[in-house]
């Protein structure tokens, strides 16, 4: 397929016919998708809540090794079914009943955007002097056309820039481990708190398990029998390795300085080398960017597919891909002024609502089903049921189960509070969500 033709499909299974493509592909997409900006302030949130660099990195790996199992195991779940990986949720929850996590997986796409799209724009502004609403706006439009062409083209952009990236931040992670800027007190192994590492492990395992809603939308066009095995490992590592090395990044660049932005960090360091640095994160920018505004159109096509039927393939893209940019857009530009605390927030909220989904699809795609679906079954409202109460209920419960656990700003439950601050709020999600489907699920055949 020709990268420069619109993409004819949307929501709708991939046939045999038309799938194609390389499981070494999602290397290179989760590679690039995770090179950029916004996983490098992730990194420094690290800082922020108090962890010296030894123990940041410590929490970054085992956050990151842990929680990318599950985004793996989702992104192996495209090749079985060929659907997008929300509308799988109608097999559990119903074709109504799945309305709840499409929701809140739009709400998640947007939030991500507009986060990215405030780094992005400073960048932007930074290069070119510009302003920086009128820059987020340029990326909005920009991704917006990507995601129009769709599947080949992001898969072809991802690769290529992924060469880019491995070139650009192996000097860049060279230049700042050499520079003799990080202060001889961030290699402190002293002054450990329990509760703040479990929280940054918390924060890792989140970024992973983020992108489980929408894994399975760039692995859908790959040949069944490509199988679990090579899907998992490439979209694993791709992901884990860029988040890892980002992630480190960024902790050690709040080190060097806690007052500028994480992009006029970047600027200072690279020195005469500083435009080419802003390009290299305008590049990352767009290749995270053009998966939010892509994942949201599918989700939000899901959604309108519910009430509405009758509309061509390329017009519900169209409209679906202009609301999520034109939203996500003005959401970027509310998002600058705040970042840090923003992203923090933002990613700790979404850790309550993502976690049970994941662990009920996972548990109903690997254990109860075992990949046995039928895909025309899911644009039938008969097809898996209008509702189901078993997922819904065990979807709540899972989150009720994580309030005593959670440790926000908004809110400190009981058993975080005693464990000095930890968040472990999403080990009891994914086992309680997970456990509960379970047994509801082998108490009566499956629809």
């Amino acid at each position: 397929m020709s990268i420069w033709k619109a993409e004819p499909h949307s929501i709708e299974p991939i046939p045999e016919a038309e799938r194609h493509g390389r499981a070494r592909d999602l290397f290179t997409l989760w590679f690039s998708a995770n090179m950029q900006i916004t996983t490098i302030a992730l990194g420094a949130v690290f800082y922020f809540i108090g962890l010296s660099l030894p123990w940041a990195i410590l929490a970054i790996v085992i956050g990151n090794l842990i929680g990318a199992i599950f985004m793996a195991y989702h992104s192996a779940q495209g090749p079985v079914i060929g659907v997008p990986q929300m509308i799988q949720s109608r097999a559990q929850f119903g074709f109504y009943g799945a309305l709840l996590p499409l929701v809140l997986v739009v709400v998640m796409y947007l939030g991500f955007f507009a986060l990215s799209s405030a780094l992005g724009g400073q960048a932007l502004a930074g290069l070119t002097s510009m302003p920086v609403t009128p820059a987020v706006i340029i990326l909005g439009v920009i991704t917006a056309l990507m995601a129009v062409f769709g599947y080949d083209l992001i898969h072809a952009y991802q690769r290529y820039v992924s060469l880019v990236f491995l070139v650009a931040f192996v000097i860049f992670s060279v230049v700042v481990a050499t520079s003799g800027l990080i202060p001889h007190a961030a290699w402190s192994w002293s002054g450990f708190n329990g509760g703040t590492f479990l929280l940054g492990v918390m924060l890792a395992v989140t970024w992973q398990i983020t992108y489980a809603p929408y894994v399975s939308d760039y692995s859908r066009y790959l040949r069944r029998d490509i199988g679990v095995g090579p899907t998992f490992q490439n979209s694993y590592w791709g992901t884990v390795i860029a988040s890892v090395w980002m992630m480190i990044l960024g902790a050690a660049l709040t080190e060097i300085s806690q007052k500028l932005t994480t992009v006029g960090v970047i600027s200072q360091l690279a020195g005469g080398l500083a435009g080419v640095m802003l390009v290299i994160i305008l590049l990352g920018i767009i290749a995270a960017n053009v998966l939010n505004v892509y994942g949201g159109m599918l989700t939000a096509d899901t959604i309108w597919g519910t009430f509405t039927r009758g509309v061509s393939s390329g017009t519900r893209r169209l409209i679906m891909i202009s609301l999520v940019a034109i939203v996500g857009m003005i959401l970027g530009v509310i998002a600058e002024g705040n970042f840090d605390a923003n992203l923090t927030n933002f990613i700790v909220f979404l850790t309550y609502f993502v976690i049970p989904w994941t662990a009920i699809n996972l548990t109903d795609f690997y254990l109860v089903r075992h990949g046995q679906y039928d895909p025309d079954a899911f644009f039938r409202p008969a097809g898996y049921g209008g509702l189901n109460a078993m997922a819904l209920v065990a979807y709540v419960i899972g989150i009720l189960i994580e309030i005593p656990f959670i440790d926000s700003t908004l809110y400190e439950g009981p058993f975080a509070k005693a464990m000095g601050g930890a968040d472990i709020s999403w080990v009891f999600g994914l086992l309680v969500a997970g456990g509960v489907y379970l047994l509801f699920a082998k108490s009566r055949p499956a629809a």
